[in-house]
């Protein structure tokens, strides 16, 4: 079976989620994946012992998080603070077509893996690196994890219920939507690369990649001059594009964006036709100016029927609306599932898991999950014989702590 990215050799040099996030995504399209960790000490994703309480270890000592981000990936350790790993490091840069890291500038520099050095072994290389804050500007040298980018982007005053009070959204999403950015960011340069028959350089940032995901309030903030504030259950503009708690404690989400086009069919498909030519109500602009008291209305309306009742009638009416699911909801998701966003595999130690696949499927060249992230250091052998080093040349490395 053909691989879209068959054939395409990648080195990471990168370590946490975003970049390796980032490197997973072209080895599930069919890249050769080498992930550089050094000797010892390796990716910090191996450390992390809890999160919110619970344990992060998987038998046998694996790290969870380790595991989902580092599958179908081959990996090297390499004190790249001594010459000899340097040397290494370049000579698989020679046989490569993307050498990727999210290390700080800074470290790059010191490390002798900037552009202009790692370039000269290999001008056609694809060189790609993403930063924190942007690779300009007063903190263009500074580190972020996750929850920074969160506060920085403006994310966290958008996000969450209403008051002054910031909120976090899903952990990850800045980690993640970055490595889907420089994911997409590598596939355009390898294309410009078959078309023109250039390499370069590939940059982009964790803030970068997370504004996009609020072009919408940003770009009618700067048009219209105006913060939109947080929506509050009990003054939305729209109240049947709102949440409502069913009879079994389980929420709902009405998904009637065009209120006044469907306010009648809503009225009609849950039995309150009273409501439809209701003067309070009658018209989006009065809808919302009497919203708490709609609201509270459909509050009491909702909380008569369960969940799977409630979906049962709107589905029927064809009117929009969706569960509101917990993470395990979604695990079971039938159409999460069949359409593979969740995909299971049988995996070597942990039996069958549940991993997230990819959101776009080819139907002649499919990508694959992978089961099993690689030991610290695993392939170091492996991949050294392969670039013409000996038993006796390995030893050697090893004696000196190269290797």
């Amino acid at each position: 079976m053909n691989k879209i990215l068959e054939g395409i050799h990648v080195v990471e040099c990168a370590e946490f989620i975003n970049g390796p996030a980032a490197a997973s995504l072209l080895a599930y399209l069919g890249a050769e994946v080498i992930k550089i960790e050094q000797p010892g000490v390796g990716d910090g994703m191996r450390g992390p012992t809890s999160w919110y309480g619970i344990s992060l270890k998987l038998p046998g000592g694996r790290s969870a998080p380790f595991e989902y981000l580092n599958r179908n990936k081959r990996d090297v350790a390499i004190d790249l603070k001594k010459e000899k790993g340097k040397e290494l490091l370049y000579k698989l840069i020679e046989k490569s077509d993307v050498f990727l890291t999210n290390l700080r500038p800074r470290a790059i520099t010191k490390l002798g893996l900037d552009y202009g050095t790692v370039s000269r072994y290999n001008p056609r290389l694809i060189y790609a690196s993403s930063s924190a804050f942007g690779r300009k500007g007063p903190d263009a040298d500074s580190g972020a994890f996750d929850w920074v980018i969160h506060a920085r982007s403006g994310l966290m005053t958008t996000c969450g219920p209403g008051g002054d009070e910031p909120a976090l959204a899903t952990p990850g999403l800045a980690d993640h939507m970055s490595a889907w950015v420089l994911s997409y960011g590598i596939i355009a340069a390898l294309l410009a690369r078959e078309r023109f028959g250039f390499g370069q350089e590939v940059t982009t940032s964790m803030l970068g990649a997370v504004i996009p995901l609020e072009d919408w309030v940003i770009s009618l903030t700067s048009l219209l001059g105006a913060e939109f504030g947080r929506q509050e259950r009990v003054k939305a503009s729209n109240p049947i594009y709102n949440w409502y708690k069913c009879k079994d404690g389980r929420w709902l989400l009405l998904g009637l964006y065009e209120g006044d086009r469907q306010w009648p069919a809503f009225c009609k498909g849950t039995d309150i036709p009273e409501l439809e030519k209701d003067p309070r109500f009658d018209d989006a602009a009065k809808r919302e100016a009497n919203c708490a008291e709609l609201v509270s209305i459909l509050d009491k309306l909702f909380a008569t029927r369960t969940l799977e009742e409630w979906s049962t009638i709107l589905r029927a009416k064809d009117l929009l609306f969706s569960p509101c699911q917990t993470i395990s909801d979604l695990l079971s998701d039938p159409n999460v599932l069949e359409n593979e966003y969740i995909v299971s595999v049988n995996h070597p130690t942990l039996g069958k898991v549940k991993f997230v696949g990819h959101p776009i499927q080819f139907s002649k060249t499919p990508g694959v999950v992978g089961v099993i992230a690689p030991e610290h250091g695993q392939h170091t052998e492996e991949v050294l014989l392969e670039l013409g080093y000996t038993w006796e040349n390995i030893s050697e490395l090893r004696e000196e702590g190269v290797i």
